[in-house]
């Protein structure tokens, strides 16, 4: 009795060990089963060869053609506008300012009237001056008179010659106070017409200085306005002084040397003109020389005292190699370029570069006309690399791709895809529609398969529980 006692304990303690090592079992089943379905071979096999597929992915690039072509030379300056003439619009006369008639900022014309002076003043000497005149000329000719007499009486012996004399030397007096009181007269007048104050050039008007009602005097410092003439303008930049020789061997020539006047960035192109001169001496401080080029001004695009960027042409260079200048990459090696090859993979090309003009720069050496360089898209780019064109034309065999698969067709060896036999090629993003359909199908193989594990594994329990009962019963 004693010994099935102890063995029926020992079978107790045995079947706990195989409850718990059954019930660990079960446990790691199920957290396989939920890994599987939470984390399918396909996201696996995908985040393991993501940095080894990144080396050999296609890229989307930019590409332009290397092209045959002109290419100016410019020489390059920051300027000042400056009006042709500037003149400060001041009175001539003193007296009361009774009316002004310009508006500030206006565009007024030479001669317009701009403002006027109380004229009353005026009216007042021209009267005296003109009364007093009359009042001259009747001496002078009844001095005449009296001459003519005299002469007469003279031709008669009756009278003596040292009176005719004296009577001529009279006349010719009257004469001089008539002269006087002439220019008396037209003093007067010429005081009345600056009671009027015009404009003595065309141009744009300044701020008023003045207001209505003040009484304004000729030597005022700060004057009624300013005018400034801008049709036509100029603008005034400096050039290294190693350039002069050139600029200068082109201005004896006659040559007329275009001049552009850009903004502060730029890009923006404000008006064109042509240079006009150059000054008679260097500046020793900064090495340079200052020229002058006139400009028109028609939509009065440059304000007087404006800074802007100049760009004089100097040269043309007829035919050379010019590339896109976004295509140009700076490195440790110099100056390159990513060339685009016939099996759509790039190559860097070390390049030599001459001038730039805007989006071109002329090419010493390392290009040929047609070939294809990237333009933008050059940051991932290593040698070697497949790149797909984003703006290749119509009618051209697209890019080198690793899943590309051609329906009815095959892959060529040297790895480019062609479709045979009227095979149609499929798009790029056909083609990532397929793959994202076949990983989500092995998603759902994954899940039914931990679904059949776990199930299969509950089957074991089960059977695995009743072996136990039956063992317990056949022990008590």
């Amino acid at each position: 009795m004693n010994s099935d006692l102890g063995s029926g304990r020992t079978g107790a303690g045995g079947w706990l060990r195989r409850y718990w090592v059954w019930l660990l079992g079960l446990c790691l089943a199920a957290g396989g089963a939920w890994l599987v379905y939470k984390y399918p071979p396909s996201v696996q096999q995908a985040a393991g060869k993501k940095k080894g597929d990144a080396a050999s992915r296609v890229q989307p690039v930019v590409a332009e053609a290397v092209k045959t072509g002109d290419i100016n030379i410019y020489l390059n300056g920051l300027g000042t506008v400056t009006p042709l003439r500037t003149v400060t619009v001041r009175s001539r006369v003193d007296g009361e300012l009774v009316r002004v008639l310009f508006t500030e900022g206006q565009i007024v014309k030479a001669g317009e009237l701009l403002a006027e002076i109380d004229p009353r003043p005026f009216n007042v000497q021209l009267t005296q001056a003109e009364g007093q005149m009359a009042k001259d000329r009747a001496l002078l000719e009844n001095a005449r008179i009296d001459l003519d007499r005299y002469r007469t009486l003279l031709k008669q012996d009756s009278i003596a010659e040292q009176q005719v004399a004296s009577q001529e030397s009279l006349v010719r007096q009257y004469e001089g106070t008539v002269k006087v009181d002439q220019s008396q007269i037209d003093n007067a007048r010429l005081q009345l017409a600056y009671s009027r104050i015009t404009a003595p050039i065309g141009g744009r008007i300044g701020l008023r200085q003045v207001d209505q009602g003040n009484i304004v005097r000729s030597g005022d410092a700060n004057g009624l306005a300013v005018i400034t003439q801008v049709q036509p303008i100029t603008v005034v930049f400096t050039i290294p002084q190693d350039n002069l020789p050139f600029v200068l061997k082109r201005l004896q020539t006659g040559e007329r040397m275009p001049v552009e006047a850009y903004d502060r960035d730029q890009k923006t192109r404000l008006a064109g003109g042509v240079l006009s001169s150059v000054d008679n001496q260097i500046d020793v401080a900064t090495g340079t020389v200052r020229l002058k080029a006139q400009f028109q001004n028609e939509d009065a695009a440059l304000f007087p005292n404006q800074f802007v960027n100049v760009r004089m042409l100097v040269d043309t260079k007829h035919g050379v190699i010019t590339a896109p200048t976004a295509a140009i990459q700076r490195g440790a090696q110099g100056m390159f370029v990513y060339v685009v090859n016939s099996d759509y993979t790039v190559s860097l090309r070390q390049v030599k570069l001459g001038s730039t003009e805007g989006a071109s720069t002329a090419v010493e050496s390392g290009l040929k006309p047609g070939e294809l360089v990237v333009t933008d898209g050059t940051d991932r780019l290593r040698e070697g690399g497949k790149v797909e064109l984003a703006n290749r034309e119509a009618g051209k065999p697209a890019p080198y791709s690793d899943s590309g698969k051609k329906k009815g067709g095959r892959r060529k060896k040297g790895g480019d895809d062609v479709a045979e036999k009227g095979g149609d090629e499929k798009t790029a993003g056909a083609q990532s529609a397929e793959d994202k359909g076949k990983d989500e199908g092995g998603e759902r193989r994954w899940k039914r398969s931990g679904d059949a594990s776990a199930e299969s594994g509950g089957e074991a329990g089960k059977d695995e529980g009743k072996r136990e009962r039956r063992w317990k019963k056949g022990a008590d």
